[in-house]
C-alpha cells in the first residue's frame, strides 16, 4: 500500500498563528481524563482498597491481570462513560488507558471481566460498600454532628435479553430497580435489584447496616433518614425509632389525610379567591395509619392556586418548627417552598 500522507501539510497563517496538519503525532486517544483520574485514584485509593477487600480465588501463576488492575481497568472507563464491557474490546488496546492503568502492553478483555462480575457474591458486595464507607469517612477530617441519608430508587434501562429483565409499568420499560443511598453529593451504598418488587424492598436492611458502620466512626453524629412517599415502611420507620435514627418520609395522599386539613384548604381557596395569588401553609398534626402502634407527628404543606389545592404530608420524629423541619430537610429533596 503506497505511503501517500505527508509528514506536514502547511495551510497558510491566520496572523501570528502557523495553521498546519501534523500526521507525525503517534498513538492517539480522546479520553485524556484518564490522566486526571489517575492521579486522582492514586490519591484516594479506591481501586487499591477494592481490591485488598476482595478475594482473588484465581491461580497467580496463570493470570495475566492482576485484581487491582482488572478493578483500575472496569472503574476509570465506567467514568469515562463506557458501561458495556464489550466496550473493553477496543479499550484494551487504547494507549492511555493502559497508561492509566499502569501496563503498557493489551489489557484485559471483555470475557475476563464478565468472569470477574459473575463470581461476585453477595458478601463481596458489601465490601466493596464498606470501601466506600471508609472513602466517606475518610473524607471528614472531623466527625459530622449530623448527616442527611438520602435514600432512594431509580430506573436502570434494559435492551435486549439482558438477565433479569422484567417491565416497570411506572417506568414503561423493561429496566432494573437499583436502590440508593446517598448523602450531600457521595454515595454510600448501591444495591442493584429486580424491577418486578417493591420499590422500599431491602430499604431498612440497607440503612441499618450503613449507619451501624457509620456509627463505628461517628459514635456520637447524629443521623436522619430522609425518602419520598415509596418508603414510608413500618420496618424502616420503626428501625429509626429504636435505634435513635431521626427520618423525615413522606406520606402518601389518602382521605383521612385529606379531611384533617380539609378546613385549612378552604381558608387557602378563600385567600385565592380574594387575591389571585397563590397560597400556601405548612402545619402539623397527629396521625397514625391503622397498620400503625401510635400516632406520629405529620407535616404538611398545603397549597392553593390556579390548579386548586395541592397537599404534601410527611412523617417526621424530629422536633422543631414545622416550617424550618420541612424546607431544611424535605424541600432539599428539590421543591422550593414558600410558607405563610
Amino acid at each position: 500500500m503506497p505511503k501517500c500522507t505527508q509528514a506536514k501539510i502547511e495551510f497558510g497563517r491566520l496572523g501570528r498563528r502557523v495553521i498546519e496538519a501534523d500526521f507525525s503525532g503517534g498513538e492517539l486517544s480522546s479520553d485524556g481524563g484518564l490522566m486526571l483520574l489517575r492521579q486522582v485514584d492514586r490519591h484516594i485509593g479506591l481501586t487499591r482498597m477494592a481490591a485488598a477487600a476482595l478475594p482473588d480465588p484465581r491461580d497467580r501463576s496463570r493470570i495475566e491481570h492482576g485484581l487491582e488492575q482488572l478493578i483500575a481497568q472496569r472503574v476509570y472507563g465506567l467514568c469515562c462513560g463506557y458501561e458495556d464491557l464489550n466496550d473493553h474490546k477496543a479499550l484494551r488496546g487504547d494507549v492511555l488507558m493502559q497508561t492509566a492503568v499502569g501496563r503498557d502492553v493489551p489489557l484485559a478483555s471483555a470475557p475476563t471481566f464478565s468472569r470477574l462480575e459473575n463470581r461476585a457474591t453477595r458478601a463481596q458486595a458489601w465490601a466493596l460498600h464498606d470501601v466506600l464507607a471508609a472513602q466517606f469517612i475518610a473524607g471528614h477530617p472531623v466527625a459530622p454532628a449530623e448527616l442527611v441519608l438520602d435514600i432512594d430508587a431509580s430506573d436502570v434501562p434494559l435492551h435486549g435479553q439482558q438477565e433479569l429483565s422484567q417491565f416497570h409499568a411506572y417506568y414503561d420499560h423493561h429496566c432494573y430497580l437499583p436502590l440508593y443511598v446517598f448523602c450531600g453529593q457521595a454515595m454510600l451504598a448501591c444495591y442493584l435489584r429486580p424491577s418486578k418488587i417493591d420499590g422500599a424492598k431491602h430499604a431498612a436492611a440497607v440503612i441499618k447496616l450503613l449507619i451501624t458502620r457509620l456509627r463505628q466512626a461517628w459514635p456520637n453524629t447524629r443521623f436522619i433518614v430522609r425518602a419520598d412517599s415509596g418508603f414510608c415502611r413500618r420496618r424502616l420507620v420503626q428501625w429509626c425509632e429504636r435505634s435513635g435514627v431521626g427520618y423525615v418520609i413522606g406520606l402518601a395522599r389518602n382521605a383521612r389525610l385529606h379531611a384533617a386539613v380539609e378546613l385549612a384548604e378552604a381558608v387557602l381557596a378563600d385567600a385565592y379567591a380574594k387575591t389571585g395569588t397563590k397560597q400556601r401553609l405548612i402545619g402539623e398534626f397527629s396521625y397514625a395509619a391503622k397498620t400503625w402502634s401510635h400516632e406520629r407527628r405529620v407535616i404538611t404543606r398545603l397549597e392553593y392556586g390556579v390548579q386548586g389545592t395541592n397537599p404534601r404530608f410527611i412523617v417526621t420524629n424530629l422536633e422543631g418548627h414545622p416550617v424550618q423541619l420541612y424546607e431544611r430537610l424535605y424541600c432539599q429533596r428539590g421543591e422550593a417552598v414558600g410558607a405563610d
